[in-house]
């Protein structure tokens, strides 16, 4: 894959590694990144740099996270020989890319970015570094360093992509034409509760990974909150506010299916365990292929890191002449 050949859109995105990821990711960002891979050409990064942003007082587990995310990644469905899938640290032109947009990017536009102040507000003032206030032009090095054209983003990262498209609008107009201008492909992730009806999340240990086993997904669905007011079985329950019924829309129940849960919900014919065990049923049947492949891959890491070795390379065929070009625009 080359600057020159590319003939689909080329997409970029990437995650930070934060280890195993669960059942939400999967009916997220990665299960766009799989359908993706048929339209464009598509760059996934393990994004090692930006865990460092946040995260840069305890760093022993990003390596392993790094494996552990790209054999969720494969045994999903991302192609390594369709796509590249690269781990940020090894193309050292991101961070040279970024320290150069630093250069020509006013302060005021990276302090206005929404999540800065928010992210302070609620991790901590060791958020206050040059580093954190800095991760969108690294961002945005990611992106136009392979010159990608499409940016998968949820709606609360608008304006993340905003930012990105007016520096290279900036860097443009000073240097000539050397970026093209990134869009957003508006990707509508399904709102997925955790079993306790939070925010899904492994540190609140309401989340069922994809590493999972039969047993943890029968434990963790049969602990799912239900309809608060619904106390006994012959209650009538009321399916719109219970996380299990969200739940069975979005594992694959039929509309007729659905109907026939509603309507045994309301009417009390239907109990919460019932419900629940075919909801397990369904999250087994839609995850156990995935683990099956991803405990094939965790049996040798070394196949993941030559994964990692070999798309760092064709990421770096990419990033090297783009580099060169805005070197040479900027007058190095």
């Amino acid at each position: 894959m080359s600057t020159a050949t590319a003939t689909r859109p080329r997409v970029l995105s990437g995650m930070r590694p934060t280890g195993q990821l669960h059942i939400g990711h999967l009916l997220g960002a990665l299960g766009n990144w799989v359908r993706m891979q048929d339209d464009y050409e598509c760059i996934y990064m393990v994004a090692d740099l930006h865990a460092l942003t946040t995260g840069y007082e305890d760093v022993r587990g990003i390596h392993a996270n790094g494996i552990e995310m790209v054999a969720d990644w494969v045994a999903a469905g991302v192609d390594p020989e369709r796509s590249i899938i690269f781990r940020q640290s090894d193309v050292p032109q991101h961070a040279e890319l970024a320290q150069l947009l630093g250069m020509i990017t006013p302060l005021s536009w990276l302090e206005r970015v929404p999540t800065y102040k928010g992210q302070i507000d609620e991790l901590g003032e060791h958020l206050l570094t040059y580093g954190f206030l800095g991760y969108p032009l690294l961002q945005t090095a990611d992106v136009i360093l392979y010159k990608a054209t499409r940016v998968p983003v949820g709606q609360d990262q608008l304006p993340h992509l905003e930012l990105s498209r007016e520096v290279v609008r900036r860097f443009n107009h000073l240097y000539g034409p050397v970026f093209p201008e990134p869009e957003a492909i508006i990707s509508e992730a399904p709102l997925l509760l955790g079993m306790d009806g939070r925010k899904m999340s492994k540190s609140y240990g309401n989340a069922i990974t994809l590493a999972s086993s039969d047993e943890e997904i029968d434990k963790q669905v049969m602990s799912m909150v239900t309809d608060p007011q619904r106390i006994k079985k012959d209650d009538p329950g009321n399916p719109e506010v219970c996380n299990v019924f969200s739940w069975q829309k979005l594992m694959g129940a039929s509309d007729a299916e659905i109907t026939e849960i509603f309507e045994g919900c309301t009417s009390a014919t239907l109990g919460c365990v019932a419900d629940k065990r075919d909801l397990a049923e369904r999250v087994k049947a839609l995850i156990r292929p995935i683990r099956e492949r991803r405990e094939q891959l965790m049996v040798d890491p070394n196949n993941l890191e030559a994964i990692l070795d070999e798309g760092a390379e064709r990421a770096r065929a990419i990033a090297g002449p783009v580099m060169a070009e805005a070197i040479a625009a900027m007058g190095l």
